[in-house]
């Protein structure tokens, strides 16, 4: 007999990297209905999250949703900076993006720490295939 057991990763963060608010605040009350985690922690600007993700436990797994398009960093400075100097990290970044350009996914499969390419919006089903 075979058994599927239905399992999900829990992260000990996720990290959403976004500049719409609207957008983050349905993302995030997505993600915590889902019971993934207890700690969401959302930021407007990639800078700030990667000094949060320089604090993190080295040991710490987090879940990052990362925009491309942001002002001043955008999603491929974030991820030119964290290959550089967070590359030790074992964290699952997603790009979240409402680009449907296929460039970019290309352009984000070539980053060894991206995991996946979701096209927004984030809907509970996209997020059961992140976990």
């Amino acid at each position: 007999m075979l058994v599927l057991i239905n399992f999900m990763i829990k992260f000990s963060t996720i990290i959403l990297i976004d500049d719409d608010p609207i957008n983050n605040l349905i993302n995030k009350r997505l993600i915590l209905k889902n019971e993934s985690t207890e700690n969401v922690e959302v930021f407007y600007e990639a800078e700030l999250a990667l000094e949060y993700i320089k604090n993190l436990d080295k040991n710490s797994i987090a879940l990052i949703l990362l925009d491309i398009n942001m002002p001043v960093m955008n999603g491929w400075d974030f991820l030119n900076y964290y290959m550089e100097h967070l590359s030790f990290r074992m964290d699952k970044i997603i790009m979240l993006s409402s680009s449907i350009d296929f460039q970019d996914r290309i352009k984000a499969d070539s980053y060894n720490c991206v995991k996946g390419f979701i096209e927004k919006p984030l809907t509970p089903e996209k997020f059961q295939s992140i976990l």
